[in-house]
């Protein structure tokens, strides 16, 4: 965790843009920590937000947090015990990357009295490494291995954010939204899987206020590129007739086809998840109902985005008459329906990267998206493991999901209850307050 100097970078932005340029002139300005504890109280007490002293991404990242019902004064919450955690570990992708995290962070942190931190992408932290004391005083905000640090249960903090926005975060002082962590600065950048693009967790470093510099987050984010590229020498090389398609969680998916790695825009990516889905191919009418909600359309408008796909493809991989893609498709949608088939349902929710392509209505994308969903959180429930449970509620895709909340409710420990009937409180006082929107203006329709 760092901030006071911050440099909120996108991996992929330049640093000429406009986004970056005024985050620089926040850096430049140093906000004084007393401004910000009046703003956060401002915030916390009555809901207003000073813009400045409070930056726009830590003002969204408070509004969200608030919905989520999280306590400015409360603390992080240990999920994983000592036997789940080294399983956990040992099963996590970036397992294989802490060597690399380790030898470029270890010494700056135990040098500097920092902590160096990885999380998965649920927010829980699977190490927390560097020098004793800062450990010790860590302990007192349960900044530890195994708690959960997910911005929608720990409130605005550098690793939480920087997953939940998908983007290197730096946090200073009060920025962080639970007052015993306002003595600390963070920085982290989120680490993805060089082959598929899935967010995997983040990297994060933490200390006090020698940490907060604009140069922290531009180290951190050095080292989740180098953790990246780690990852990538490690990766088998996919076989040469593969093609591996990527569209959970995404509005464009990724297809990585011959070396290339492309990314499809909406209308290719419906297609492209309905052709793998059907591997034996569709004819042209039916792709048409599976893509098009508006029975309008014409087989000539779906021709024309078959043949700008071709061009994109190839012709030796789309064919036609059935449409079908000539190559075996790894599709992660595919992989957690196998899971799920297979009764390994940790594996499956650990694959689940969010609904397929959730902003997609083409009936087909829809129908799979549904289905693939309800099956996994029926396994979930049935499966009543209260740790799977907590990574679907806890999530972006499943913070609203009343049913899971209660499915949670049911079989969380006494220690863990009072956060989640907290949230089920808020979430059942949001829909009656829409059940009686919607009583409101059937009636007034009548009239």
């Amino acid at each position: 965790m760092t901030t006071k100097g911050t440099v909120d970078l996108d991996v992929e932005a330049e640093l000429s843009d406009a986004w970056v340029a005024s985050e620089d002139a926040w850096v430049a300005s140093e906000p004084d920590a007393g401004a910000l504890r009046r703003a956060h109280d401002a915030f916390t007490s009555g809901g207003r937000v000073q813009l400045p002293p409070v930056r726009p991404l830590v003002a969204d990242s408070w509004r969200r947090s608030a919905r989520a019902r999280v306590s400015p004064d409360g603390a992080a919450c240990v999920e994983l015990a000592d036997e789940e955690l080294a399983g956990h570990r040992e099963e996590h992708p970036l397992s294989a990357a802490m060597p690399v995290i380790r030898e470029l962070m270890g010494a700056y942190a135990t040098d500097g009295e920092h902590l160096l931190a990885v999380c998965d992408a649920a927010g829980r932290m699977l190490w927390v490494e560097g020098h004793p004391g800062t450990l010790r005083r860590a302990r007192a905000m349960n900044f530890v291995a195994g708690a959960r640090w997910s911005e929608s249960v720990a409130g605005t903090n550098a690793p939480g954010t920087a997953i939940a926005v998908d983007r290197p975060v730096q946090v200073f002082s009060a920025e962080h939204f639970r007052r015993p962590v306002q003595a600390w600065t963070c920085a982290a950048a989120p680490v993805h899987d060089p082959r598929t693009g899935r967010l995997l967790g983040a990297v994060d470093i933490t200390g006090g206020d020698r940490l907060a510099h604009p140069h922290s987050l531009a180290f951190v984010q050095a080292v989740a590129r180098a953790a990246e590229s780690q990852l990538a020498l490690l990766a088998p090389a996919p076989a040469a007739d593969r093609v591996r398609l990527t569209a959970l969680g995404r509005d464009e998916a990724l297809l990585s086809v011959g070396g290339r790695r492309l990314r499809l825009s909406r209308r290719h990516s419906e297609i492209l998840v309905v052709l793998a889905h059907r591997p034996d191919g569709v004819g042209g009418d039916e792709l048409l109902t599976l893509l098009y909600e508006d029975e309008s359309v014409t087989p000539v408008t779906l021709r024309a985005e078959l043949s700008r796909l071709r061009g994109l493809l190839g012709a030796e991989l789309l064919r036609s008459r059935p449409y079908r893609l000539d190559a075996v498709v790894d599709a992660d949608f595919g992989a957690v329906d196998r899971r799920l088939g297979s009764g390994a349902v940790s594996a499956a929710l650990g694959e689940y990267a969010g609904p397929l392509l959730p902003a997609s209505r083409a009936p087909g994308v829809v129908r799979l998206r549904e289905r693939l969903a309800d099956r996994l959180r029926a396994a979930l429930v049935d499966r009543g493991d209260p740790g799977l449970l907590a990574d679907w509620t806890y999530s972006a895709w499943g913070e609203d999901d009343v049913e899971m909340w209660r499915a949670l409710s049911e079989v969380v420990p006494d220690t863990g209850l009072a956060p989640v009937l907290a949230r089920l409180r808020a979430l059942d006082e949001e829909l009656s307050a829409g059940a009686t929107v919607l009583q409101r203006r059937a009636a007034h329709s009548r009239r």
